[in-house]
């Protein structure tokens, strides 16, 4: 009976909870998102009352917190998790990430991307993870402009998972309950103007920080490497014009010239009271002149009272706090930076003890209830009985006339008295800004005395102060007393001394931080959230140093660069050029004006200022030579700032390009999208010189340039030259006389996925891209002209891999010529599958063939002889594919019994005139130029030897006897069996592989090696 009721019990609370469960599952799940983990607990502290569940995401520093809340119209299970700051990063693709594989000046048309860092990845798989069970996604990132483009990558990232996901963005301004309850309640769409105006900004700073960065590194780190060798000497558009602050400052004190004047003071004490009047006239830089003036007075040394004003005299009491005058009255008053004054405040905010600190807001809202706020002060000891004061006088703050409509200003939410240290005094210093604002003017009455002395005015005045008022809570400000003797109007007295006092004038004061902020502000200069930021970027950069006052002084390096941008003509370090650009960024976020359009204009305007810096870049070594002695000497190609002309598009969408190893020595064909895209062609060493020309390959289906190519002498076979221009994707006879990698092009299908790559060594069966009619040349050797179809017969009849049976070995794929049967009929056996062919240029085609071409090939029938001796018969292709109703000359005997004769009718003459070549008869080589093989000069060819190590090392071959330049570049092996097709230096020579007349070597097993069986059956197993 126990455990039947222990059963019972077991199974009814076991059924009761997971009911509970059940229920909680079929709660729509809401994925919530702040921007900081302090952020998103102290939100679902809020809205959970305290009772939210916590747990691990894949990042150990953004935890989840769960709990159910009733928003948009229901119970729903909220999960509330946070990233750090921005998720994502515009970077660059490929080599344009490596400062070595690509010209600076190409950054300003790379390609970019957003792409999430490595140390950030936790957090966007945590986010992928967790919108998986999500059907709303509601964003809670800060409501500035930073934080609306970071909602929009947490955006990116889940909607890439979940692309029909809902989202909303909360905006708040404070974390308090009232504030998250009035976000939940007015759930909005995200703006995307403004995260637009953020991705230019961040992609114009990308753009024109790498591409002068990399430039100023790269040249002067050769330039002084004893000072620079290991230094990064960056650039930034805001970055620049800070530092142009600094310097300006400093050149105006230091060409500062002073100058003497003087004046007269006069002083008079009364009842142990002293007044010190000032000169009406201030100061002369004229001492004579004053000398005389001072005589005149003392002639008659009675001063008589002219006027006693008295009038009350106020003391304003500061405006609402924004951002910047936190960071300016910091450094001034508590001589914290700004960098870490904006740190604490942003800590502060998380943990709601004070409003959201980056507002550009100065005016509190009129229906905003300040009361709350005062009445939580009035628990502290030391400024607690002065907010009962403003709370009974009733709170009226000075507002200012800026807003952004967004934020309220700065203001304390809570009290507490936990706080240490900076925090603590950063807290008590919003406190009591907020509480001073809310106060009334410190009240005082000013007493103004003039006299006058032979003609000569002289003033002065005093100040008691009758009411201190907001000055007892804000000992920020000085307000004293001035007590003065007292004076009648019309009487006159005997100055204690009347005197000529000399002095200089003073060279303006170098900037402080709160100083520099100042003119960040005035000239826009980057925004309240990233003043700090440029200030210490330019610190750490070592372009600026601070004196133990807290003077900003610039550095040699800062010194330098700017003077050498300026000796250009260019005012970089000026705020012209940035201010432009913020007054487009928030035109940007008010939509009136297009992200496209800025960016452009943005990217247009700085290349060209690129451009120029780079032609005068000597003027920054001559700037900098002031400072660090003298630059050392390089040579123009130890630093090449010239942009890669593109080959062609690669198909992974990046530029083909040619480039130089980092030796130095030889060149290559590689994709700026490496290491991504593997695609690359080595040029072998021979080849000095690779040049993009700006002529088109005509075969190619994509524009692609020609390549202009210089070799070694005796590198290449004779018939290339010199020189050679032609396209290194397609000219078979380029492709095999160097001996390249033949490039596997694979285009992408609509859908954008990259298609399988056809891999064969000449061109796909039928594959003709030419209109009917239409020849399209090559620059061949000796300035040859070849058209499309003179390439050798059989070029057209090879199938991709998979579509023949040929067998793998070395000459797979290896391009070769078809040449004419003799007239006799043919005896010999079929050619086999595997017989090797050597491939030559259409220069060595033998036989004695006549081909004679005018007018319209494709329309009037030539007498075209084959090699029969007969006239040919004029034929059209039927078959499906490129080559369909072409016309073409063919043996008309039939087949089998004819010469296989080939010819296109719109084929051009290798020459103007009729050529007849000649061959000689098999048997290998002949040991004299008087072989009977001819040139194309009409001259009996030498006989050569291969030198280059490869696979025709000692090969014999026939070649013009002329010296190369003035030759015919003719050419032709001179192993080669025409009349059988059969080369026989792959059959006979130490490149001989194994014919089809031999059995194939049985098969042996791997364990006793013995034929007959395999390792799996191997007696030995047993």
């Amino acid at each position: 009976m126990v455990l039947f009721k222990f059963a019972l019990k077991t199974t009814f609370y076991g059924k009761l909870w997971f009911s509970s469960a059940s229920s909680k599952d079929k709660m729509v799940r809401i994925l919530n998102v702040a921007e900081k983990n302090d952020a998103a607990k102290s939100i679902a502290d809020l809205m959970s009352r305290g009772h939210y569940r916590r747990r691990d995401g894949i990042s150990k520093f953004n935890k989840i917190y769960e709990f159910e809340y009733n928003i948009l119209g229901g119970q729903h299970t909220m999960t509330m998790t946070s990233v750090s700051g921005h998720l994502l990063n515009f970077e660059f693709t490929g080599q344009y990430r490596n400062w070595q594989g690509c010209s600076p000046v190409a950054l300003f048309d790379a390609p970019v991307e957003k792409q999430c860092l490595e140390n950030y990845t936790p957090i966007k798989r945590s986010l992928e993870k967790e919108v998986r069970g999500c059907q709303t996604l509601i964003i809670w990132t800060d409501g500035d402009r930073e934080g609306e483009n970071i909602g929009f990558e947490i955006i990116q990232v889940c909607r890439a998972i979940k692309p029909n996901i809902r989202v909303y963005r909360a905006r708040f301004s404070e974390i308090t309950p009232q504030a998250i309850q009035r976000a939940c309640n007015n759930l909005l769409e995200p703006d995307q103007n403004t995260s637009d105006a953020v991705d230019v900004r961040s992609e114009l700073d990308l753009r024109i920080g790498a591409a002068f960065t990399r430039l100023q590194t790269m040249r002067l780190q050769k330039r002084f490497p004893q000072v620079l060798s290991q230094m990064l000497i960056s650039y930034g558009s805001c970055q620049f014009p800070t530092l142009g602050f600094v310097v300006e400052r400093y050149k105006q004190v230091q060409n500062f010239v002073p100058e003497p004047f003087w004046k007269i003071k006069v002083t008079s004490k009364t009842e142990g009271r002293l007044a010190d009047f000032t000169w009406d006239r201030n100061r002369l830089f004229d001492q004579e002149a004053c000398y005389v003036l001072l005589c005149h007075c003392l002639e008659n040394p009675v001063a008589k009272v002219t006027e006693v004003i008295k009038k009350p005299k106020s003391k304003w009491r500061p405006q609402p706090l924004d951002t910047v005058e936190l960071e300016k009255l910091a450094s001034r008053k508590l001589r914290i930076n700004a960098k870490e004054t904006m740190r604490i405040a942003e800590k502060l905010y998380t943990q709601g003890y004070i409003s959201y600190p980056r507002t550009e807001t100065n005016q509190f809202p009129k229906d905003m209830d300040l009361r709350p706020l005062i009445q939580a002060q009035t628990a502290d000891p030391n400024w607690g009985g002065f907010a009962g004061r403003v709370l009974t006088d009733g709170p009226n703050p000075r507002n200012g006339n800026k807003t952004d409509n967004a934020h309220p200003p700065i203001h304390p939410l809570k009290y507490t008295n936990n706080l240490q240290g900076n925090e603590a005094r950063v807290y008590e210093f919003i406190i009591r800004h907020f509480l001073a604002t809310c106060a009334k003017d410190a009240q005082g009455a000013e007493t103004k005395i003039v006299i006058n002395i032979q003609d000569e005015i002289f003033k002065c005045s005093g100040l008691s102060i009758l009411a201190r008022n907001y000055l007892e809570v804000y000992p920020y400000d000085n307000w004293s007393d001035k007590v003065i003797p007292t004076f009648e109007q019309g009487e006159t007295f005997e100055p204690s001394s009347i005197e000529m006092v000399e002095g200089e004038t003073m060279p303006p004061k170098l900037l402080t931080e709160a100083d520099l902020i100042a003119l960040m502000e005035k000239h826009g200069i980057g925004t309240d959230a990233t003043h700090a930021d440029h200030i210490e970027r330019i610190k750490d950069r070592r372009y600026v140093g601070l004196q133990p006052d807290g003077k900003f002084v610039p550095g040699e390096l800062g010194m330098g660069l700017v003077e050498g941008y300026d000796a250009m003509g260019f005012e970089m370090s000026k705020p012209h050029l940035r201010r432009e650009l913020e007054a487009d960024l928030k035109r940007i976020c008010e939509g009136r004006k297009n992200k496209d359009v800025v960016l452009q204009e943005q990217v247009s305007k700085y290349r060209d200022v690129f451009i120029e810096a780079s032609q005068q870049v000597e003027k920054i070594d001559e700037a900098l030579s002031r400072y660090f002695g003298q630059a050392v000497q390089i040579q123009p190609q130890d630093i090449n700032f010239e942009p890669l002309t593109p080959l062609r598009k690669c198909s992974c969408g990046s530029d083909l390009v040619i480039k130089k190893k980092k030796d130095g020595n030889g060149l290559y064909v590689t994709c700026m999208g490496f290491p991504d895209c593997k695609t690359s062609v080595w040029f072998p060493n021979g080849v000095i010189e690779a040049k993009v020309d700006e002529a088109l390959c005509p075969r190619c289906q994509e524009p692609t340039h020609l390549v202009a190519l210089k070799f070694k002498r005796g590198s290449v076979p004779p018939s290339l030259g010199n020189e050679y221009t032609g396209c290194v994707l397609c000219d078979d006879y380029l492709i095999e006389s160097l001996d390249l990698k033949k490039l596997s092009y694979q285009p992408r299908n609509n859908a954008g996925i990259r298609t399988a790559p056809l891999r064969q060594a000449n061109r796909p069966q039928g594959q003709n891209n030419q209109p009917q009619g239409q020849n399209n040349w090559h620059q061949g050797p000796n300035n040859q002209t070849w058209g499309q179809n003179d390439w050798p017969q059989g070029q057209n009849n090879y199938q991709p891999r998979g579509q023949n049976n040929q067998p793998r070995g070395k000459n797979r794929g290896r391009g070769f010529n078809k040449f004419p049967k003799s007239r006799q009929p043919s005896s010999r056996k079929p050619r086999q599958a595997n017989t090797k062919w050597q491939k030559r240029p259409a220069a060595a085609v033998t036989g004695n063939v006549n081909r004679t071409m005018g007018g319209d090939q494709g329309n009037n029938q030539q007498d075209i002889e084959c090699s029969c001796g007969e006239n040919a018969a004029l034929l059209s292709v039927r078959k499906e594919g490129h080559n369909k109703g072409r016309k073409f000359y063919a043996c008309k005997k039939p087949q089998g019994t004819g010469c296989d004769f080939f010819q296109w009718a719109d084929q051009p003459p290798p020459q103007n005139n009729p050529t007849t070549y000649t061959h000689h008869q098999p048997g290998g080589p002949s040991n004299s130029s008087g072989s009977g093989i001819k040139c194309n000069c009409g001259e009996n060819a030498k006989l050569l030897t291969v030198c280059k190590d490869g696979q025709n090392k000692g090969r014999p071959f026939h070649s013009c006897s002329k010296p190369r330049d003035e030759g015919c570049g003719f050419f032709a092996w001179a192993d080669v069996d025409e009349n059988r097709g059969e080369d026989l230096w792959l059959s006979t020579g130490p490149n001989r592989q194994r014919g089809n007349g031999n059995a194939p070597k049985k098969r042996k097993c791997g364990l006793c090696k013995q034929e007959g069986h395999t390792k799996k059956t191997c007696p030995q197993n047993n």
